[in-house]
């Protein structure tokens, strides 16, 4: 772990302490830390169960945005055979914020698509940051029409903090194409699931997660504004986000509550940054779940299904 979020500044001071103390005793022949760095381990992993024992939703968003949480790729690479990526909008040009292709899943033909962030400066820039532009949403409906035609399943991966409002995307039809991506979901004849990954903000997570089936990852969120630009208008105070978290209910525990979201993934103590080898199987799994439900159903039952779980978004839990 490298990058600690500004809650875990004590855990941070803790574990590089144990660190430090290994560090000597590599320099140092005979000199044995085992005993006082096992038990700083120990205080460790106490305080990491009690910080994100009950996460608040603004500290659920910290968790979600974590740079090293595992990205689309890494889902794609670790879950996914023999991945044909497939590019461009064949209209204007290929967004990289937005990866899809054919592949298989369980040795079953699929078709994948996420937003992809990137892992470093480099790759950040060149993916702009998971905000995918109209061209990344034409993209996947090109991909989606595909999947259909085909009798294909459709697995979305969300992670993005809303689509680009760039100059650019706005003269190319921002909106028009986060809406038809929307309905190119709705209508899909084929099963359609969506894990929300790490943040799902705005249309932009919309378009890819209109789907018949929706999990979210245990400290993941999903909002139609992030809690910064929610305390803006609101309050004209972005430092206000705390309290813009709490009132948007953005959590995978509340979404569960009002029907938007159907399961929670759990994650690994600490986050999926932790230990992103068991959050990428568990995610699997959850997929491989969901399709499983979805299996044998027809073309109008699945659009009916998707149609109907919209229909009742938040009839479940507006009195809670």
């Amino acid at each position: 772990m490298t990058n600690y979020l500004d809650f875990e500044k004590p855990l941070a001071e803790i574990e590089g302490k144990a660190e430090e103390l290994r560090a000597m005793a590599r320099a140092s022949e005979g000199m044995d830390v085992e005993d006082e760095a096992g038990a700083l381990d120990r205080k460790a992993a106490d305080m990491l169960r009690d910080l994100y024992k009950d996460l608040t939703p603004w500290r659920k968003c910290q968790v979600a945005r974590h740079p090293e949480r595992p990205h689309c790729k890494d889902y794609i690479e670790a879950l996914f055979a023999e991945y044909t990526p497939l590019a461009g909008d064949r209209n204007f040009a290929d967004d990289h914020a937005v990866m899809g292709g054919l592949a298989r899943f369980n040795d079953r033909p699929v078709m994948v698509i996420g937003h992809e962030k990137g892992n470093d400066t480099k790759s950040r820039i060149e993916r702009n940051f998971g905000m995918a532009r109209p061209e990344g949403y034409r993209k996947a409906i090109r991909l989606m029409d595909m999947a259909d035609r085909f009798g294909l399943p459709v697995i979305t991966l969300v992670d993005t903090p809303g689509a680009y409002p760039g100059k650019g995307a706005e003269e190319r039809g921002q909106s028009e194409a986060i809406a038809r991506s929307t309905e190119m979901c709705l209508r899909l004849g084929a099963p359609l699931v969506s894990v929300i990954i790490g943040e799902g903000g705005s249309g932009g997570a919309v378009a890819f997660a209109s789907a018949n089936r929706v999990a979210m990852l245990e400290h993941s969120v999903y909002s139609v504004i992030s809690p910064e630009g929610c305390a803006s208008i609101l309050w004209k105070d972005s430092e206000k986000m705390r309290e813009a978290a709490e009132a948007l209910r953005l959590t995978a525990q509340d979404l569960i509550k009002l029907g938007v979201a159907d399961r929670v993934i759990d994650e690994p103590m600490g986050g999926a940054h932790r230990n992103p080898g068991a959050t990428i199987a568990a995610v699997g799994k959850a997929i491989a779940g969901m399709l499983e439900e979805l299996d044998g159903k027809s073309p109008e039952e699945l659009i009916r299904d998707r149609r109907e779980k919209f229909l009742g978004m938040g009839s479940k839990g507006l009195a809670a």
